[in-house]
């Protein structure tokens, strides 16, 4: 067979061999990726939409607790993704990671539906209040935090796994790859829809147990899908672990401290073969910041040990620039962390804002508080092709870029939409407010006013997800080294894991603060006699500040540059 008939990325397929671009990749194998990560993410949401209210319902938890605790469990689903990466970069690969946390993923799942269902297992409760053991909660959060685990060994790797389809040195599969992070963001979405409406409204109205075991058993069948799709597959052989290489390189750079690094670039040590020495990556261009880790690139008679040459003395140019590209990922890394504390708000704030208020669809339908994150849902799915169909061609006629939008020009759309959604949060609240003090409604469980008054503010953060998350997803993909790829997609989860930490952190600050003297708070168990538009309206300072050191950062990020290979961004 031809060499053009196979893949020029290092693929390979299911049994080793080099990857056939025919019977490999592209959209015949997203299809299961894609299918797969509609039925986990409709497993995942179906879990943790309601959450908050199962915590304060079942385990007696007031506001406070209950949404600190799902902003800490959430925060620890974007941080154990770290586990998963390092493994498949190093060791395992992104198939073979997904496959074995899998398994984890379901126990977990199938402890939390028979934590809140069988005798013994779930809180007794009368027409009034539950009362939960000790051992009991404690049953709720091993399951939980086993489903962080298992998810943290399947996030960082799907959108990676999905994009290693697509071959980038060719230039029509590398369009498609930009597409395919659109469709990968609206399958999430797609999942979460039914998430958010019909699961949730079961949970709420048919019981707990219904409401966990539906996901428990979609996940079994987010299984079957990968699975299925095994022989189409393009996998990206592990490099070897990334976190020896840069602390070879912070090593290597330490012990020349004193050594010139030479004017002529081409003089750094690289190796002679096309291929770089890190298994599934190319070779980088040497880039001029960060200068000082050049100097573990300069060859000195010191470096070579027994006629060996050591990488904690002498590292190629290549794996220098792989630390060059983490550290100027990270300002752009820590800008997302402010939007993802805005972003997890749909799932405490805004659902706790929403039991005050008149639920009923018709005279005799009521819709959970919680359901209404499936108008975020719906904005995505209606954004994401808009976006990719309509948008794109059109900014591309004025820019002349090949994506419309430039991946930081995207991501910073996003954040401005964000900045609005949390002022239009704020002013629901004072109008709330207002209508409870004018007719005197504070001990009132529910005012008289309709919920649907919060779509806004869940469709400003579905549209900003679509411009910020997106883009966010394929710039961490495209800006890392190719044997880092799902490290780096991990690394981008943490900006939710610590939005979500943010969140707690802001709201035990705000709590501590405004409840001294004696004073109910922003956030009381009564939100009829807090002020929780005080809160939106910090955080919507908090995201225009961040977005001011944004343009700063944007302004200074340059793009990385493989070997051989046009500069994109």
């Amino acid at each position: 067979m031809a060499e053009a008939d196979y893949t020029n990325n290092g693929t390979v397929d299911i049994k080793g061999n080099p990857a056939d671009k025919k019977k490999t990749g592209n959209w015949k194998s997203c299809r299961f990726i894609l299918g797969n990560e509609c039925c986990e993410r409709l497993a995942y949401y179906g879990m943790s939409t309601n959450l908050v209210n199962y915590l304060g319902d079942r385990l007696n938890q007031g506001n406070v607790a209950a949404a600190n605790n799902v902003t800490n469990w959430s925060g620890t689903c974007y941080v154990t993704p770290l586990i998963g990466a390092f493994l498949a970069d190093s060791y395992l690969g992104r198939y073979w990671t997904i496959a074995s946390f899998v398994i984890i993923y379901i126990v977990g799942m199938t402890l939390l539906t028979l934590s809140a269902s069988v005798t013994g297992l779930k809180p007794s409760c009368n027409k009034d209040s539950c009362y939960p053991t000790t051992g009991q909660t404690a049953a709720c959060f091993v399951a939980l935090y086993m489903i962080a685990l298992g998810t943290g060994g399947i996030k960082p790797c799907v959108s990676s796994f999905g994009a290693d389809q697509f071959d980038e040195t060719d230039e029509t599969e590398r369009e498609k790859k930009s597409s395919f992070f659109n469709w990968f963001y609206l399958s999430i979405n797609i999942g979460a829809l039914v998430a958010s409406s019909v699961l949730v409204w079961i949970q709420m109205n048919v019981g707990w147990g219904w409401g966990f075991g539906v996901p428990a058993v979609v996940m079994a069948v987010a299984v079957v899908f990968f699975f299925l799709g095994s022989k189409l597959y393009r996998i990206q052989k592990p490099g070897g672990s990334p976190i020896t290489r840069i602390v070879q390189v912070i090593v290597a750079s330490f012990r020349k401290s004193n050594v010139q690094v030479p004017a002529d670039k081409s003089l750094l040590y690289e190796t002679v073969e096309e291929e770089s020495q890190i298994q599934g990556s190319r070779k980088l261009e040497h880039t001029n910041k960060f200068k000082f880790f050049d100097k573990a690139a300069v060859k000195t008679q010191d470096d070579n040990i027994k006629g060996l040459t050591s990488p904690w003395r002498l590292c190629t140019v290549t794996q220098v620039e792989e630390l060059k590209s983490i550290i100027r990922l990270l300002p752009v890394w820590a800008s997302g962390i402010v939007f993802s504390t805005v972003y997890s708000q749909m799932s405490t704030m805004f659902v706790l804002q929403g039991n005050t208020m008149d639920q009923h669809l018709g005279p005799h339908f009521q819709i959970p508080s919680a359901s209404l994150s499936l108008f975020d849902t719906l904005s995505v799915i209606f954004w994401a092709p808009v976006y990719d169909r309509i948008i794109v061609p059109y900014a591309r006629k004025f820019t002349g870029h090949e994506r419309g939008f430039t991946q930081l020009q995207r991501m910073g759309i996003g954040l401005v939409i964000s900045i609005v959604s949390m002022i239009t949060a704020g002013i629901l609240e004072v109008v709330r407010l207002n209508f409870v003090q004018k007719n005197n409604y504070y001990d009132l469980k529910y005012i008289p006013m309709s919920i649907f008054w919060q779509v806004p503010q869940y469709f400003l953060i579905g549209c900003a997800e679509v411009f910020t998350f997106i883009g966010q997803l394929e710039f961490f993909y495209d800006q890392a080294p190719d044997a880092m790829r799902s490290l780096c997609s991990a690394l981008s989860l943490t900006t939710v894991a610590l939005g979500n930490y943010l969140s707690t952190l802001l709201v035990t600050i705000v709590t501590k603060i405004t409840t001294r003297g004696g004073k109910l708070g922003w956030i009381p168990d009564n939100m009829n006699r807090g002020h929780l538009d005080y809160f939106y309206w910090l955080l919507a300072i908090l995201s225009f500040l961040n977005f001011i050191l944004y343009l700063w950062i944007s302004k200074w990020f340059t793009y990385k540059k493989a070997a051989g290979h046009p500069q994109r961004d």
